[in-house]
């Protein structure tokens, strides 16, 4: 199995008030948020992010971080699952001259919004079922994505990332290491399905065959 690392150390972070959150959501919002169509991208904040747009403060100064783990140059390629408008992609385009991308979601919204200049890279797909040829990608990025599937489909999202990646993968997820981390989880969650302590996670990627890098979303 990979290990436990931090790569998105650099990504901003904000203040987030999740006990006022958790208090204005209810399941009729979460039912919403999961349909990953034009509300939860670009509605009402009660349904998710209310507006989704590029800006390089984001995503750029994590790509450097990602080119130094695993190696990134020119002729590699990436592949990011749950790749929303594709603003990662267009900063690792844009910091890694000659890098190859593509990027899946299951939100048709998000894809026919994606940002132009990766647009043709970018496909509607679940992450249960790549449609992409074994080792298809150098690298295999899933950032907050995998765990909006439940429990068995989140295990074969995992074997999916696993088949198609020749050197590594990275992903994200929903977690907690102590009842009061799980319940500012389930206050702040609109979309996840399957959220474990961190140990269940780490005995959930041995048992599905998980060998990738990993780390935890925790509000």
């Amino acid at each position: 199995m990979g290990r436990e690392i931090d790569l998105l150390v650099n990504y901003p972070r904000t203040k987030r008030n999740v006990e006022a959150r958790g208090l204005t959501k209810t399941e009729a919002d979460r039912a919403i948020a999961r349909r990953f169509g034009r509300e939860f991208f670009d509605g009402d904040r009660a349904h998710g992010y209310g507006g989704f747009s590029y800006s390089p403060r984001f995503w750029q100064p994590v790509v450097p971080t990602f080119q130094a783990h695993f190696g990134l140059k020119a002729g590699d390629s990436v592949l990011d699952v749950g790749c929303a408008k594709g603003f990662m992609l267009h900063d690792m385009l844009e910091l890694i001259p000659g890098l190859t991308v593509a990027g899946v979601d299951i939100s048709d919204y998000a894809i026919d919004n994606a940002i132009p200049d990766v647009r043709s890279q970018v496909r509607v797909a679940n992450a249960t079922e790549l449609p992409f040829a074994d080792k298809s990608f150098d690298v295999v990025i899933s950032i907050n994505t995998i765990h909006n599937l439940a429990r068995e489909a989140c295990g074969q999202a995992l074997r999916e990332i696993e088949r198609v990646a020749r050197r590594g993968a990275f992903i994200t997820v929903d977690a907690y290491r102590d009842d009061a981390e799980r319940q500012r989880m389930e206050a702040w969650n609109l979309t996840a399905q399957t959220i474990m302590k961190v140990e269940e996670w780490q005995e959930f990627f041995a048992a599905v065959g998980y060998t990738g890098d990993y780390y935890w979303f925790i509000p």
